[in-house]
């Protein structure tokens, strides 16, 4: 068969990796390319594995770029290579998948070309899917939440590890957070690693109450949100060096524990990455050996007396589970605005609001208004809300026809 025109052919790993339409434009403002990409992942692949190999991948694509749409993938493309690897895993559904599990550096380059931005794996090896080895702490700020609190947050959720005999190993989300991922014995399974990660948000909070907080409803978070539902089974977050899809082609960054307070998350991206990393290496290359004991986070666990949390919405409910009962059902002021399936398009359905409505939306505060992001089977979509807990109550509007209000499909 003739070789393609539209296509470069790597050699990696000793296997040949055709790159199709090489020169596709993924990153318009720094003009990076799909080759690009795969030359990213080549040049930091140690690292990439390190996070993300030898573990199931839930594949997120973005084919057309990062001004395009992007999809979800669970399973494995039906036309892979037959040395891709994969394995069955078992979601909450009751679904089970073929999902990728890369090996190697021509695995990466192989995903790069399918447009895999982010690399997404679930804590858990593929020689046992039941016992996860690494529990993720996911630092989420609320709207108006400064950089230099999430550094401060961060060191909160450092000490609490270390108190607990655990080793934790910081690195920049590659968006406006920050992740600190801890790796495990394989003693225990999800359920027990998401109570231990529950423990430990509510023991940052009680550290740090004015600037973080445990609280699963959106509308009642303040600060920093330490998201525990991230240990869930099916729960994925972009792993060490992922490229994120934002303007500049950030990458969620392994930092060393010294550059916590002083890192910027603009500093680390697919142009500057692979210099760091052949200058400095892997910050988190000893990551593997300290798997330790959760023993002590469930301890505390039972200490608190506090009982579970709320699961996300598809979950079935659990027995020790409190009442999903939305707070803004029982005391909160909120109005939703409008639902898209791009951002951009429910963004201008708030500002289309706002003009409506400007002595209301004077008085909202950067954490009033609830942006969230929804998953649907195969993507996302965005769904706006305000709360007006900060309005006076004879300037607050009505519940109106959503603007946009696009026909969505529910999470599966």
């Amino acid at each position: 068969m003739a070789p393609d025109p539209n296509s470069e052919i790597l050699t990696v790993a000793g296997r040949e990796i055709a790159i199709s339409h090489p020169d596709k434009l993924l990153f318009p403002k720094p003009k990076h390319t799909k080759l690009d990409l795969v030359r990213y992942y080549l040049a930091v692949s140690e690292g990439a594995l390190r996070g993300a190999g030898g573990r199931p991948n839930m594949l997120v694509r973005y084919p057309d770029g990062v001004e395009g749409e992007h999809f979800y993938q669970k399973r494995a493309p039906a036309g892979r290579p037959r040395w891709i690897e994969v394995v069955g895993l078992r979601f909450p559904s009751g679904r089970i998948a073929q999902e990728i599990v890369p090996r190697d550096a021509a695995a990466l380059a192989w995903l790069a070309n399918l447009g895999c931005l982010e690399m997404h794996p679930h804590p858990v090896r593929a020689e046992d899917l039941e016992h996860p080895d690494e529990l993720r702490i996911d630092l989420d700020p609320v709207p108006g939440v400064t950089w230099k609190q999430v550094q401060e947050v961060t060191a909160v959720a450092g000490a609490v590890l270390q108190d607990f005999n655990l080793v934790g190993w910081p690195k920049t989300s590659g968006s406006r957070g920050m992740h600190i991922c801890v790796r495990l014995e394989r003693r225990w399974g999800f359920e027990d690693v998401r109570r231990g990660a529950l423990a430990l948000a509510r023991e940052v909070e009680q550290r740090a109450p004015k600037l973080a907080t445990s609280k699963w409803w959106k509308e009642e978070r303040h600060g920093v949100f330490v998201d525990y539902n991230q240990n869930a089974k099916d729960r994925t977050v972009a792993s060490a060096y992922s490229v994120r899809p934002t303007p500049d082609a950030r990458v969620s960054a392994p930092l060393s524990w010294n550059e916590v307070a002083d890192c910027d998350p603009a500093d680390f991206t697919l142009s500057s990455m692979p210099a760091r990393f052949k200058t400095l290496g892997d910050p988190h290359r000893a990551i593997d050996q300290h798997a330790g004991s959760l023993a002590g986070l469930l301890e505390l666990f039972e200490r608190q007396g506090l009982g579970d949390a709320p699961w996300p919405p598809h979950y079935r409910k659990q027995a020790a589970e409190p009442p999903r009962v939305r707070p803004s059902r029982r005391r909160l002021p909120l109005l939703e605005i409008g639902r898209a399936r791009r951002k951009e398009d429910a963004l201008a359905g708030l500002e289309r609001w706002r003009a409506r409505h400007p002595q209301a939306a004077a008085h909202l505060e950067p954490a009033d208004v609830l942006i969230d992001a929804m998953r649907g089977r195969y993507t996302t979509w965005t769904r706006i809300r305000v709360n007006l807990q900060h309005v006076p109550e004879e300037l607050r509007p009505a519940q109106a026809a959503l603007d946009p209000d696009e026909k969505i499909f529910s999470s599966s």
